[in-house]
């Protein structure tokens, strides 16, 4: 399930350097593109790119950030959901999308951040989050974490 993939992934990248930084705080992230139970890949390819944003258009989408930060003073754990819907998209925006390159690594085959921004008809919960780190949910649980 998505929700869970993404809080599982943030907990395995925090123990693999947490243990070994026991003394610092350590901040772990991983962001998940939904479209009902289905998780979309980092698109790799231009098919793959293509097939998302063909999945994304005219359709709301979940973008879940899991969140886990590990300090001397204990671990905290965080899901932080944003909704998004795409317009529908025309063949010609998603083929210029595609040449821009924008499109590579990125969950969901886009970058709000960029060019995708000018899809985006509907947000609800944190931009920053979509970006890739939900800034205000990062830095409490931060301040949760260094308050004596």
């Amino acid at each position: 399930m998505p929700r869970a993939y993404a809080l599982r992934m943030a907990r395995a990248k925090l123990e693999a350097v947490a243990a070994r930084h026991r003394d610092a705080m350590v901040l772990a992230a991983d962001s998940v593109v939904a479209v009902g139970r289905r998780i979309l890949p980092k698109a790799e390819s231009e098919a793959q790119a293509r097939q998302c944003l063909s999945l994304l258009s005219g359709r709301r989408h979940r973008v879940l950030g899991g969140l886990a930060v590990a300090s001397p003073a204990g671990t905290r754990l965080r899901l932080v959901e944003t909704a998004v819907r795409f317009k529908r998209l025309e063949e010609s925006e998603i083929e210029a999308y595609i040449r821009s390159g924008e499109w590579e690594g990125k969950a969901g085959g886009y970058a709000i951040q960029g060019r995708a921004a000018a899809f985006v008809a509907f947000l609800s919960g944190s931009y920053s989050n979509v970006v890739g780190l939900p800034l205000f949910e990062t830095a409490a649980l931060v301040h949760a974490l260094t308050r004596p």
